[in-house]
Parts: C-alpha cells; sequence; structure tokens
C-alpha cells in the first residue's frame, strides 16, 4: 500500500464507518422472515365453528396505555353538579368491566408505525432496517393475519394500509386511505379519526342496497380494519396530556362505540370478536421510536364471541397489577399482560384463522374463552406453528455452516416429535392443565432455539468487528505519526512474508464466508481489518520513531510519571464521555471542570489575558445549565425571542465595534487586518441582523396561529422558507466582498445560521447556540495563547502592516530552526526543524510536526461535539425530537423532509464547530486535517465502549438506548471527516 494522502484517509475513513454501522444489523436485526413453512391452524369438526365468524381490529395509533385506563374526570367537567366521574374512555372501560379482557401490550423497539403494525398483524418482530428501507410499502414479504382471512377491509392512513395490501395474495385485502395532505398536523386530527368511522358506516350503508357486497359481508373469516391516526397526530403536535390529545382519545372512544354497535346490529348473530389496542405509545415530549416506556407500553382490550369476561376480585387487588395500574381503579379486575406479537396469534384463533407462518406470538389463553382442552388444543398448535418455522430456519443455518452445531435442547426432530406426541396424550388423558404446562415450556424451547439460531454468528462478528475497530484506532495513530509527526519521512517496511501472511489470513477468512454462504457484508467486514493491521506492521519503523519524536522532552522519572497521569486522565474522561450519554449531567461536571482549565497556566498568563479568561469562564458556565435543563422542552415563544434577541445584539455589536475588534486581534499579536474597502460587506451583516429580526416576527406569528389552532398561515410559511433560502445563501454573497480576518468570517456564519436556529427552535435552543458559539471563538483564542505562551519565540521578525504601522512576532514552533522564510505579503512563516535521527531533506515541512498538547485539544473538540449532540436533548434517544419547530414550514405529516428540517436544526452547531477547529488548526500552525485525523483516532475509542454495552436483554428502553449509542459514536467517525471538509468550504483563505 503507498503511502496514505489527507484525502486517503478521510475517504477510508468514511468508507470503513458506513460499513461498519451496517454490522449492527447482521448481528442484532438480521430479518426472522423465512419461507417454505407448513400452515397451522387449529383443526375443528365441521359442525363446530370457530370462535368469532369475523373480528375487528381497532388500532389507536400512538396511544399509551395509562391514558386509555387512567381513572381521571374529563378535564373540563359539563358542570359542576357532576359527582361522579366522567372518564375519557367510558365505552372502552366498559368492555373491560363487564364484556372483555383487557391488558397492556408491551411493544419493542424501534417504536414506530411500521414495525409496531407488523408485530400486531403479522406476528413478527421486523428487522428494525426494514423500517429505512419503506414506510409504506414491503421490503420483504411477510405473512399476516389479513392474508389468511377470506377477506379484509382496511381503512386508514396512506403510510400504513398499503404495506399490508401489497403483501397479501392479490385482492385479499381492501385499503380505503385518505390523501397525504389530511395529515396536516396544523388541523384538527380527530377528523382523520372521524373520516374512517365514515367510511366504515359508508360500507354496511351500502351493503343494504348492494347483494354482492351483503352476500361477501355474511361469509366467515372475515377482518376489518380500522387505523386511527389521530392520537398519533394530536400528540406529536400537543403532547400525550394535552386536552388535544385527551379529546381525541374521547373521539376515538365514541367512534369505536358507533362502530361496534353497528356491526352488533348488522350481524345480529354474537359472533363477532373485537380487539382494540396501539401500535405504540407516546412519550411526554410528543414523540416516539425509542424503547422509554411510556413508548412500549399500549392497552389491549378484548370483547366479543369467544373472548373471556372479566376476572374479578372482591377483596384486594387482582394479579396483574403493579404501581403503573395502581390509578385506572381497575385493581378488581384481572390485568392481563402481552407481547405485542402475541396479539396476532390471538386475533388467528379467535377468526378461526391459520396462524401466520412467521408469527412468533404466543397464544395468550387467558383471553379466550372455552373450555381448558380446547385452550390445550389451541397452545399444541401455535407451538407447532413455531416449531415448524424453527425447523426451517435449522435446516437453512445447517446447510450453510462447516460445523453446525444445532440448538441443544430440542435435539432431532425425533425428540421434538416425541414432545408433540406426549402433550397429545396429555390432552387425550383429559389432563388440559399438564398439557398446557408442557406446551408453554415447549414454545419456549422453540423461542430459544429461534433466538439461538438468530444469533449463531454472533461471537464470530463481534470478535471480527472489534479487530477493525482496534485496527482503524492504530492505523488512524500511524497515520497521524507518519504524516504530522514525521512528515512522511520514515519510508514502509513490508515484506513479502508479512505480505503473504496477511493475504493468507484474508483468503481463508473469505473461503469460510463462501462454504457458510454469508452475506457479502462479511466479506467487507474482514478486508477492513486485515488491510488496517498490515498496513500498522509495515509502518512499525514510523511508530517507534513517532514515539522518540513524541516523548523526546520527556525526562527523568517525573516526567514520565506527568505522561502517565495524564494519559490515565484521558482515558478518564473517554469514559466520562461515554456516560453522558446516558447521564447529560456529566456534561455539566465537565464545562465546570473546564472553567478552571486556564489557572494552570500561571499567574502571568491569567494576568496577560483577565478579559478572554473571564468570557471562557463565563461561557463554561453557561453551557454546563444547558444539559441540567429537561430534555422535554414545552414550546416558549419568550425563550425564543430571547435567542433570537441576543443574536441580534451579538451582530449589532460587531457591526460598531468591527474595525477596534480586528484592530485589536492585530495588536494582540495577530495578522493584522485593515477595515475592509468595499462597504458592501458592513451592508451584508446588516441584512443578516433583518433577517434575524424577521425570522422572530414570522415564528412568533406562526407559533400564535398554530396554538390557536387557526393552521399555518401561507404567508408565514412561504416567508419562513424564504428566510431559510435566504440566510443559507449570505456566505455566498459575501465572497462578492470578501473580508477574509478569521474573526469576520466566523460572525459571518454565526448570523448566517442564525435565523434558523430561530424558526426552529422550541425554546430555549437559540440560547444555547448563542452561548455555543461565544464558547468556540473563545476556546480558539485561548488555545492559540496558551500555545504562544508554552512556545516563546526564539526571533523576530518584524512583519509591518499597511495601514497600522506596528509591528508583530512570530512565534517559533517547537523543535523550529532559527530560520524562517519570508512570503510576498511581507509574513513570516518558519521551517519546522526535521525530527531527531530524521533526513533533513525529508522532513523539511511549512506546518509544524504534532505534539502531546495537541491530543488535549483534540479531547477538547470531542467534547465540544458530544455537547452539541446532547446540550439542548438527548440525540440517543428518538423520542426526544419533536416536530412542534417543524409545524412552521411542514404542518402537513412528510416523516423524511420534516426529519430533514430536524436534521439540519441538529446539523448547524457542527458547522460552526468544524469552522472554528479549521481556524485553530491554521492558527497553531499544524498542516490540514492534522487534529481531524487525530479525532478521528480518539474517538473510536467511544465506538469501541458502545459496541460492548449492546443489549439485547433486559428493558426495552436499556436494548435501545445502547444500539442507539453505538451508532452515534460510530457515525462520528464519518462526521469528523465531513466537518474536515465542510471547514474548508468555510475557512478556505482567511488570515490568522
Amino acid at each position: 500500500m503507498a503511502r496514505v494522502t489527507r484525502f486517503g484517509f478521510l475517504l477510508t475513513a468514511v468508507v470503513f464507518h458506513f460499513v461498519y454501522i451496517f454490522s449492527i444489523f447482521d448481528i442484532y436485526f438480521v430479518s426472522p422472515i423465512v419461507s417454505g413453512m407448513r400452515q397451522f391452524e387449529v383443526e375443528r369438526p365441521k359442525e363446530v365453528e370457530a370462535p368469532a365468524q369475523r373480528l375487528v381490529l381497532y388500532v389507536g395509533d400512538g396511544l399509551r396505555a395509562d391514558k386509555a385506563f387512567q381513572s381521571l374526570p374529563i378535564p373540563y367537567p359539563t358542570s359542576p353538579a357532576d359527582e361522579e366521574p366522567r372518564h375519557l374512555a367510558p365505552f372502552l372501560r366498559s368492555r373491560i368491566l363487564e364484556h372483555g379482557t383487557f391488558g397492556v401490550s408491551h411493544t419493542r423497539v424501534p417504536t414506530e408505525s411500521r414495525p409496531g403494525h407488523v408485530a400486531l398483524i403479522a406476528g413478527l418482530y421486523e428487522d428494525v432496517s426494514a423500517v429505512t428501507t419503506g414506510w409504506k410499502l414491503n421490503p420483504v414479504n411477510f405473512d399476516s393475519v389479513f392474508n389468511r382471512s377470506r377477506h379484509t377491509w382496511s381503512w386508514g392512513s396512506p403510510d400504513i394500509l398499503p404495506m399490508f395490501q401489497e403483501g397479501a395474495e392479490p385482492g385479499r385485502v381492501d385499503g380505503d386511505t385518505y390523501g397525504h395532505e389530511f395529515e396536516d398536523f396544523s388541523m384538527d386530527a380527530t377528523l382523520l379519526d372521524i373520516w374512517v368511522f365514515d367510511r366504515v358506516k359508508a360500507l354496511f350503508a351500502e351493503a343494504a342496497t348492494n347483494a354482492t357486497l351483503n352476500a361477501q359481508l355474511r361469509q366467515d373469516k372475515l377482518v376489518f380494519f380500522l387505523h386511527l391516526l389521530g392520537l398519533d397526530t394530536s400528540g406529536h403536535a400537543y403532547r400525550p396530556h394535552s386536552k388535544e390529545y385527551l379529546h381525541n382519545l374521547q373521539v376515538v372512544d365514541k367512534g369505536v362505540e358507533e362502530i361496534t354497535t353497528l356491526i352488533e346490529e348488522f350481524y345480529a348473530d354474537d359472533k363477532t370478536a373485537f380487539v382494540f389496542t396501539a401500535d405504540h405509545g407516546m412519550s411526554d415530549f410528543g414523540s416516539h421510536g425509542d424503547g422509554h416506556p411510556d413508548n412500549t407500553r399500549t392497552p389491549l382490550i378484548a370483547w366479543g364471541s369467544g373472548v373471556a369476561k372479566p376476572v374479578t376480585v372482591e377483596k384486594g387487588i387482582a394479579p396483574g397489577h403493579n404501581e403503573f395500574s395502581s390509578d385506572w381503579n381497575l385493581d378488581h379486575i384481572q390485568r392481563h399482560d402481552v407481547a405485542q406479537a402475541d396479539v396476532a396469534a390471538l386475533m388467528s384463533y379467535l377468526a378461526g384463522l391459520a396462524f401466520p407462518v412467521n408469527s412468533v406470538g404466543e397464544l395468550p389463553l387467558s383471553f379466550l374463552a372455552g373450555s381448558t382442552t380446547e385452550k390445550a388444543e389451541a397452545a399444541l398448535v401455535n407451538a407447532q406453528a413455531i416449531l415448524e418455522m424453527y425447523r426451517v430456519k435449522e435446516e437453512q443455518k445447517q446447510a450453510n455452516q462447516l460445523r453446525f452445531r444445532p440448538f441443544p435442547a430440542l435435539g432431532n426432530d425425533n425428540a421434538v416429535a416425541a414432545r408433540i406426541a406426549d402433550i397429545r396424550a396429555l390432552i387425550d388423558a383429559n389432563r388440559p392443565e399438564d398439557a398446557i404446562r408442557a406446551t408453554a415450556e415447549l414454545v419456549q424451547l422453540g423461542l430459544q432455539g429461534l433466538r439461538y439460531l438468530q444469533t449463531y454468528d454472533w461471537l464470530f462478528l463481534r470478535a471480527l468487528i472489534t479487530i477493525g475497530y482496534v485496527g482503524w484506532i492504530a492505523f488512524a495513530v500511524t497515520t497521524v505519526i507518519d504524516l504530522h509527526v514525521l512528515h512522511g519521512a520514515i519510508e514502509t517496511s513490508r515484506s513479502i512474508g508479512s505480505v503473504v501472511f496477511f493475504a493468507s489470513v484474508l483468503v481463508a477468512l473469505y473461503a469460510s464466508f463462501m462454504a457458510s454462504k454469508s452475506p457479502y457484508m462479511y466479506y467487507l467486514y474482514a478486508a477492513f481489518p486485515v488491510a488496517f493491521w498490515e498496513e500498522v506492521f509495515a509502518r512499525r519503523t514510523s511508530l517507534a520513531a513517532g514515539r522518540k519524536a513524541l516523548f523526546a522532552q520527556v525526562k527523568g522519572v517525573g516526567g514520565w510519571a506527568a505522561v502517565l497521569v495524564q494519559g490515565v486522565l484521558a482515558m478518564v474522561f473517554l469514559e466520562a464521555l461515554a456516560l453522558g450519554y446516558t447521564h447529560r449531567e456529566i456534561f455539566s461536571g465537565l464545562f465546570v471542570l473546564a472553567a478552571i482549565w486556564p489557572f494552570f497556566y500561571g499567574s502571568k498568563f491569567i494576568s496577560e489575558n483577565r478579559l478572554l479568561i473571564f468570557t471562557w469562564i463565563a461561557a463554561c458556565l453557561a453551557m454546563s445549565t444547558f444539559t441540567l435543563l429537561p430534555v422535554v422542552k414545552v414550546e416558549d415563544i419568550t425563550q425564543i425571542l430571547y435567542g433570537g434577541s441576543l443574536m441580534v445584539i451579538i451582530g449589532l455589536l460587531y457591526l460598531i465595534f468591527e474595525y477596534q475588534l480586528l484592530r485589536n486581534s492585530a495588536l494582540d499579536g495577530e495578522n493584522p487586518t485593515t477595515r475592509p474597502a468595499n462597504p458592501m460587506s458592513r451592508i451584508m451583516i446588516g441584512v443578516q441582523i433583518g433577517l434575524i429580526i424577521l425570522s422572530m416576527i414570522v415564528t412568533r406569528s406562526s407559533v400564535l396561529s398554530l396554538q390557536a389552532k387557526q393552521g399555518l398561515p401561507r404567508g408565514e410559511q412561504v416567508l419562513g422558507w424564504t428566510i431559510l433560502v435566504l440566510s443559507l445563501l449570505m456566505p455566498f454573497m459575501h465572497r462578492l466582498s470578501p473580508n477574509n480576518h478569521y474573526l469576520h468570517r466566523l460572525v459571518v456564519l454565526f448570523l448566517t445560521f442564525s435565523p434558523i436556529f430561530v424558526i426552529l427552535s422550541i425554546s430555549y435552543e437559540g440560547l444555547f447556540y448563542f452561548v455555543f458559539c461565544v464558547l468556540l471563538v473563545t476556546w480558539v483564542r485561548m488555545e492559540h495563547k496558551i500555545y504562544v505562551s508554552s512556545n516563546p519565540p526564539a526571533t523576530a521578525v518584524v512583519a509591518a502592516s499597511p495601514e497600522s504601522k506596528t509591528t508583530t512576532t512570530t512565534p517559533a514552533k517547537p523543535k523550529a530552526s532559527k530560520t524562517t522564510k519570508v512570503k510576498s505579503n511581507g509574513k513570516a512563516e518558519p521551517l519546522a526543524e526535521p525530527p531527531a535521527l530524521l533526513p533533513p531533506s525529508l522532513a523539511a515541512t511549512p506546518h509544524r510536526s504534532l505534539s502531546l498538547p495537541d491530543l488535549r485539544t483534540s479531547l477538547f473538540f470531542l467534547a465540544l461535539l458530544q455537547s452539541a449532540f446532547f446540550s439542548t436533548g438527548n440525540i440517543a434517544s428518538i423520542s426526544s425530537f419533536s416536530l412542534v419547530s417543524v409545524y412552521r414550514l411542514l404542518p402537513v405529516f412528510d416523516p423524511f423532509s420534516q426529519g430533514g428540517l430536524l436534521l439540519l436544526k441538529l446539523l448547524i452547531p457542527f458547522a460552526l464547530i468544524s469552522a472554528n477547529l479549521g481556524v485553530l488548526n491554521k492558527r497553531l500552525g499544524v498542516a490540514p486535517s492534522a487534529l481531524f485525523m487525530l479525532v478521528m483516532g480518539v474517538a473510536d475509542f467511544l465506538t469501541v465502549h458502545f459496541f460492548w454495552t449492546v443489549r439485547d436483554e433486559g428493558s426495552w428502553l436499556e436494548i435501545g438506548s445502547t444500539i442507539s449509542h453505538f451508532v452515534i459514536a460510530s457515525l462520528l467517525g464519518v462526521f469528523v471527516a465531513v466537518l474536515e471538509g465542510v471547514s474548508e468550504v468555510f475557512v478556505g483563505g482567511v488570515e490568522v
């Protein structure tokens, strides 16, 4: 491999991290879907009917379990004389009290509509990556309850219905959807649910005059699916504690009552089963997606034909209740909790359908009416369906493995058949309770066997991925030393023997992959670690020379002890950053500690930089407050306007004191800059300030209109988009009248993104943006001051400014020679001295070598990256994002466009970080990309940490959080590489 260039390193970083992010799906989220299974359904004599002739499924999208069940009075009673509590869902509550069975359905992550409905209707927990491949249609075909029905009618959202309609046999599922324009967050969301109820009523009304439809509706094995999106929409727009969300629940309850009555009157045979549930819950923040209990707990109420009546106790608390259900006033009725996939098995049994062949749901016997023997029969069929899936998966795995080891607890097919025969004998011997217990044990073994096959390759893949990440870290460190410490002075030492060895390792891995018919991604997973470690081994001489160069100044026991302590502190710091992902308060502590950082450089440094140090302390303490604030933010127009006002003040102060600021920077030892010759630059700064003011006015008007439920005025929407686009164009307009001083460039960038932050803020984000930008500029100046004070100039080179007539002194770099070269513009630039033991002709470079203190700069940069992620929320939790601000630009539901706006808001602080680090890179005299490359090597210590803390067992909150932490940490490598490119765009050509 030739010497790695700067561009080659950055490209390798992007490709490697993108590829390795997919490893999480190959390890934890391999699709569970296989084909070739036989169907299983409960066999009944011809004269024996199924528990129900038809099934009605109501899904209140985004309904939390507690909101559906809580015994709370309506917030606004009709009169003070109301003495009895008037519940939000009285009809559903009556089903619990008198007619059916209820409990909590526990969902899995991600708590999104697509995987939630797949679990409910197909009985499988779909590959999480499928969410990214299609919200509406099936990335893969899977079996479902709808596909097993004689016919299914469905009504609701165009984002949900088509995937079940397309995945079923042609003509089996009818889907009636409204248009996407109906999903307008500024409108009354109850209209979505009323639309569904009206369409159901219209179907049965048509049956009175349409004999064909009437006959079709009189058949058995029918399913009616009502997808009710209003609750989800109200929750996103107003949050689940709002009167809008609670009112929407009343509308749903009333509509369910009307449809239930309509169907019962139409059939008049008491042969209809009803199931009411939700696909996911809703956080207090008005979001969902992660594993927080508010998102994973949904209501489940079943009643009608084939469903057991409520089980009550006269004294004490009925089984199944806990603290979560303590305020429901349902303690006297037994609560039955299920996994979400179990609902598919329940619906299949009630409607007399075959179990979906991909279903892993366990039939919840406590929901069923009928004799114990009937329940035992149904449970056995359920077990056989799950074991059939295990058999097919085992055959496929065995065919693709060199030395397959079967799941010991199930043994071979004969052992499974013997267990089934034993259960059948128990049923025939009239011992149904024993049969049910034996079947439950067999189901658990089947599910464990499926999991065993699902995780069969985990040990190998985890080891391979870990070696790859560690190899990347070693490769990054080696490259940084080669390019920015030794400046390419050491040639690569690569032998035929080492090349053959590493090639043999790769060939052996590829041969095993081919024999196992492994996915194509496995080949990439193996290629990277082999290539990295081969390159590190080939540059072992560079590593030795780099170690000598970096530690040349370390002398004696005291010096090495100091290095050791600093290394330990660096590891503690990285671990603190990792813990900050789950405990945001840690970032507050880190900023408080950072506030005292300048005091370690002595009294002389403090006295010479009082104002700078005061600003640093104030900015750090202000930053420490944001991670103490709650993640759940309530829309507050006052705080938004405060943030915008501070942005305007910064712009006005810069206009007033621009010349003095730039002149003072020259007097402080920085390169002098004259007043801009063209006043157009100041005019454009004024335009940017005007855009901030205009964005404040528009945002206030939009917020008030949306809060008053008057919708988003078209004028405010158009003006908001105009402000956003014009703001992003302003940096290009400034190039017509350039001012290349770094302070001017940073102010322009600050003002560029200010209007966007105002429009997309919910409360205190604008205040964070102001403080964060002040901290970044202060950090750049502080690092430069520390560098200058730690490396006093060895020689003075005078360069006069054409206007100010002042002189400046160019400080010598570490290990710098006493010769300098003078450029045509009068600036002196030192030539770095070659590292010890290196040929001078190979090591000469205009940039200084990296030194150990630069590691501290990289760690500070990494901390600032994390604070941008976590200061205004918790990026590791999907449910911490709110769409409230996005409605000011896009009120109609569009997950990708609205997500894009949220992403833009999220990325703005990083654009400022990249610009400031680019400036610092130049001010410290290191080569372009040097600090970025160092950060990319350090950052993956976090990735390895999170990779090994990923959990697939425990609460869904823990599982979802650990997975998201890994993905975020892994993306940091890509992110820093991209930021390096952004930095070149923002600060290319600046004068420092």
